[in-house]
């Protein structure tokens, strides 16, 4: 018996290209939204002290 080997990018149709540039577009992440509103916080509570 003759096994093909495979690599990774033959199983998958995903353009990595296309990815990145959607994500790119996509807005802030999770972790950047969470750094924004801590900032925030912290900026809105220094004033108050």
């Amino acid at each position: 018996m003759n096994q093909k080997q495979f690599s990774t990018k033959q199983y998958s149709d995903t353009n990595v290209e296309d990815v990145k540039r959607l994500n790119a577009q996509s807005g802030l992440s999770y972790n950047e939204v969470l750094q924004l509103l801590a900032k925030q916080y912290n900026e809105k509570h220094k004033r108050k002290l």
